[in-house]
C-alpha cells in the first residue's frame, strides 16, 4: 500500500468541540458580523493557542468590522479551496488529472481548528468542500475502481469513524459531529468487495451493525406512536426513519445565514428552525422543497416530520446486506433477524410511503398522517435498493420518463424554488440511482437514455468552461445554480459517476468522449 494511505496513530483525548465552543464570543462576533465567509471562518486555523487568542480578543476588544477583520487576519489562517488546474482535452482526461487534488493523504491533528483527521487517505469533493463527505465518497469511488487501495482506505475510514464516534459524521469536521449523512457505508463495502473479493465483507460487518444501531437508536423505547432521534413508530407499530440533528443551534459553517433565517420567522421557535435546517443537511439535499411546509421558505422546514422514501430504502438495503453477510458466516439466527427487519421495513414502506396516485414511493409526513405528494428524483431509490415490486418499478419508470426526464438527465424535483436541490438542477447521485435502479428492473432503454443525456450535459459544460461542477442545469444544459454558495468545481461525485457512465457506454459499444475546442466564458448561462 502507498505510504500516503498508511494509518497513523491518533490519541483518544483530542478536543472535538466545535469552533463556537472553543472560541466562544469571538466566534459569534465574527460570524454575526459576516466579515469572513461562514465556512472559511468555521474552518479557520488558529496561529497560536486558543486561550491566548481569546485573551487577546478580550484585551483588544475590536468592535468595528475593520478592526475585527484585522484581528482575524492576525491570529488565524483562513483556508483556501481545493482546486485542480487540469489541462485534459477530454472529460475523462480531466477526471484523471483531478484525482491528484481531491485524494488527500492522512493529516496529523492540528492545533485547535475544526478539522478531524482521518487515519487513511480520503477524498474531498472540491472547491469549498475541503474535507471528506460521507455520501459523496461512495459516488466518487465509482470512478476509482482501478484504484482499489483508495476504496479500501474509504471503507476503513468509515469503519474507524463508527468505532470512534458511533456513526459516520456528515464530514470530518467538529461541527459535523451532531449528524450523519445518507447511510451508504455498506455500498462502499460492496464496491470494495467487487474489486477485492467477498472475503473483505466480514471485516466491516460489526461496524455496519453498529451504524444500523445508530439509525435505530431509541426504537426499543418507543412503545407508542412517536419519535426518538432518527426513528419513528407509526400507528400500526411499524418503525421507519427520518433525518435528524442532535443540535438545535445555528450551524457553525453557516452561522450568519441561520441567525438571519430565524429572524424572518418570529412566530416560530428559533431552535425548531435550526434543528429542521440541520436535519435537512443530514439528508444531503440541502436544500429542497422536499423539506418545506411552504415552498421557497427555508424557515418553514419540517424535515423531522418527514419519513423519506430514499432514506428508508437505504436502510432496507443496509439490513439486507447485513443479513447476507451474517448468513455467509453461518450466523443464521442473526441473519434471520436482519432479514425480518428488512421485510418489516418494506411492508411499512408499502403501507405508508407507496402512493398509487403518484405511482411511486413518496415521502410521508408522520405528524399529519399523509403523503407529501412531492415528486422528486428520490423515487428511484426504492428501485436502486431493491424495495420495489416489478409492478411498482414499472409505474415509477413511467413517472420518471414522463415527469423527470430532461435534456441533461433527470431533474431533482419539478419545483423551481431557487434551492439547489430543486429544478432545474440535476445531480450525479440522482442519475446513478436512476440508471442503476431502472437497469435492475429491466428498463434498460430508459436507463441508457438518462446515462447518455447526463454525459451530454457534462461534456457540453466542459467544452465551454474546462470544468466539471457539482450540479448541472439539466433543462438548459448549463452549469447549475441556486443554493447558499457559489457553484463549486472539482467535483468528486460528478467525476465518479460520469467516469462510470463512460465505462458503461463503452462496454455497450457506444462512441464516447470528445475533445473540447477551447475554454470560453459560458455567457449563455
Amino acid at each position: 500500500m502507498e505510504a500516503a494511505l498508511i494509518k497513523f496513530a491518533k490519541s483518544n483525548d483530542e478536543a472535538e468541540a466545535g469552533p463556537s465552543s472553543v472560541l466562544g464570543e469571538l466566534f459569534a462576533a465574527v460570524a454575526v458580523m459576516d466579515i469572513v465567509p461562514a465556512k472559511d471562518w468555521a474552518d479557520a486555523n488558529p496561529r497560536r493557542p486558543v486561550a491566548e487568542i481569546v485573551a487577546a480578543y478580550r484585551n483588544e476588544a475590536p468592535s468595528s468590522a475593520t478592526e475585527l477583520l484585522g484581528f482575524v487576519n492576525t491570529w488565524f489562517d483562513l483556508p483556501g479551496e481545493v482546486t485542480a488546474m487540469c489541462e485534459g482535452a477530454t472529460v475523462e482526461a480531466h477526471i484523471e488529472e483531478t484525482w491528484a487534488a481531491l485524494i488527500r493523504p492522512p493529516l496529523p491533528t492540528r492545533s485547535a481548528d475544526s478539522f478531524l483527521p482521518l487515519p487513511y487517505a480520503s477524498i474531498a469533493p472540491g472547491g469549498r468542500f475541503r474535507e471528506c463527505y460521507y455520501w459523496d465518497t461512495y459516488f466518487t469511488l465509482l470512478g476509482l475502481r482501478d484504484r482499489p487501495e483508495i476504496i479500501l482506505a474509504a471503507a476503513n475510514n468509515c469503519r474507524w469513524q463508527i468505532e470512534r464516534y458511533g456513526f459516520v459524521p456528515n464530514a470530518n469536521r467538529t461541527y459535523y459531529l451532531t449528524r450523519s449523512q445518507p447511510p451508504l457505508f455498506f455500498k462502499i463495502v460492496e464496491l470494495l468487495a467487487s474489486v477485492a473479493g467477498e472475503q473483505v465483507v466480514p471485516n466491516y460487518l460489526p461496524a455496519l451493525i453498529q451504524e444500523h444501531g445508530f439509525w435505530m437508536d431509541g426504537a426499543a423505547s418507543l412503545a407508542a406512536v412517536g419519535a426518538h432521534r432518527r426513528v419513528v413508530r407509526l400507528p400500526n407499530g411499524a418503525l421507519l426513519n427520518r433525518y435528524w440533528d442532535d443540535s438545535d443551534c445555528p450551524r457553525e459553517e453557516a452561522y450568519h445565514p441561520d441567525v438571519e433565517l430565524a429572524s424572518v420567522a418570529p412566530n416560530r421557535v428559533n431552535t425548531d428552525i435550526h434543528r429542521e435546517v440541520r436535519a435537512a443537511c443530514e439528508s444531503g439535499w440541502d436544500f429542497s422543497s422536499r423539506w418545506l411546509a411552504r415552498q421557497g421558505e427555508l424557515s418553514s422546514a419540517i424535515t423531522s416530520s418527514i419519513l423519506p422514501a430514499d432514506l428508508n430504502s437505504m436502510l432496507y438495503g443496509l439490513e439486507v446486506f447485513i443479513a447476507a453477510g451474517l448468513a455467509r458466516q453461518g450466523d443464521t439466527e442473526r441473519a434471520a433477524d436482519y432479514d425480518a427487519k428488512a421485510a418489516a421495513r418494506r411492508e411499512a414502506m408499502c403501507t405508508y410511503l407507496w402512493s398509487e396516485a403518484l405511482g411511486a414511493f413518496d415521502d410521508f409526513d408522520w405528524t399529519e398522517g399523509q403523503l407529501r405528494g412531492a415528486l422528486s428524483a428520490a423515487v428511484t431509490a426504492p428501485l436502486f435498493f431493491g424495495v420495489s415490486t416489478p409492478e411498482q418499478a414499472r409505474a415509477t419508470a413511467t413517472l420518471v420518463e414522463s415527469e423527470l426526464l430532461a435534456a441533461g438527465g433527470i431533474l431533482t424535483t419539478i419545483e423551481q424554488t431557487g434551492m439547489q436541490w430543486d429544478a432545474p438542477n440535476g445531480w450525479a447521485p440522482m442519475q446513478w440511482f436512476a440508471v442503476e435502479g431502472l437497469s435492475r428492473y429491466g428498463f434498460i432503454a430508459l436507463a441508457d437514455e438518462i446515462r447518455k443525456r447526463w454525459v451530454r450535459v457534462v461534456e457540453q459544460v466542459f467544452r465551454h468552461t474546462g470544468r466539471l461542477v457539482e450540479k448541472y442545469d439539466v433543462l438548459t444544459m448549463c452549469p447549475g445554480g441556486g443554493g447558499e454558495y457559489a457553484l463549486q468545481d472539482g467535483f468528486g461525485w460528478t467525476n465518479g459517476v460520469t467516469k462510470a457512465f463512460y465505462e458503461a457506454l463503452r462496454a455497450k459499444g457506444a462512441a464516447v468522449g470528445e475533445n473540447r475546442d477551447a475554454r470560453t466564458v459560458f455567457d449563455v448561462c
